[in-house]
């Protein structure tokens, strides 16, 4: 079937058709597409259609336009999970096929904050425990999270024998985690971060924001993870009602 024989709109072609050349290797991830002008002689359209299926294809992270540059193709995304699951992730890193790691940077327990008393709805709250880590997978820094508890529920003698914080978290409590309420955003650069994960100024992260609650809406683990955009996908199934 050519383009023209596909009764779909003509950028809707256009973009399966260079989606089709990426999965056969005909461009090849983080390498330069042709130009648009050779680009749209190959494909039989014209350089409007062309740079719309482009910007779809950008919304849908398969490539980047770089403003007088060109246009590249992204790497696929190592590790993918529906944000709609609460998936650990060492779960997703062992997906992958993957060694997941750990390195700890530092464990405080520190005064609660009057927000942190707020974001917890304990205003009797007197300590969070605080942790920073860099999760890894064969090695390589994929993620760093910053995680605070309840220090009651939180005890970093505990955490050292189960090594998990929710199954610690669920130990001290007597409650199991049932849900989270998650925002993502995109991260702007930030030395330290950066720094960690080893990445350029360039480079892309999502950070995600999760309050996690037991079954009778406890809220016992706020989490910031900072996930390397290059390496982890996330996805939304959406349903109509």
């Amino acid at each position: 079937m050519t383009l023209r024989d596909d009764e779909r709109h003509l950028y809707l072609q256009v973009m399966d058709k260079i989606k089709a050349g990426i999965a056969d290797g005909t461009y090849t991830e983080e390498e330069k597409l042709p130009s648009e002008y050779t680009l749209s002689k190959q494909l039989g359209v014209s350089r409007a259609t062309l740079r719309e299926a482009l910007r779809m294809l950008e919304e849908d992270q398969i490539v980047t336009r770089k403003h007088g540059v060109g246009t590249f193709v992204n790497a696929t995304p190592l590790f993918q999970a529906g944000i709609e699951e609460l998936s650990s992730v060492t779960y997703m890193i062992k997906q992958s096929g993957k060694k997941p790691g750990t390195q700890y940077i530092s464990t405080d327990v520190l005064d609660a904050t009057v927000q942190e008393q707020r974001d917890f709805g304990k205003f009797d709250l007197e300590s969070v425990t605080t942790i920073e880590r860099i999760r890894t997978a064969d090695d390589v820094p994929v993620v760093f999270c910053m995680d605070k508890a309840p220090a009651p529920y939180l005890s970093l003698a505990k955490l050292r024998e189960k090594a998990s914080i929710i199954s610690t978290i669920e130990a001290a409590s007597e409650k199991q985690i049932a849900y989270a309420i998650a925002d993502i955003e995109p991260f702007t650069y930030h030395e330290r971060i950066y720094s960690i994960l080893q990445c350029t100024p360039d480079d892309p992260l999502l950070l995600l924001k999760q309050m996690h609650y037991t079954s009778d809406d406890e809220a016992v683990l706020y989490s910031m993870n900072y996930f390397r955009a290059d390496m982890f996908r996330f996805q939304v199934v959406r349903k109509r009602i």
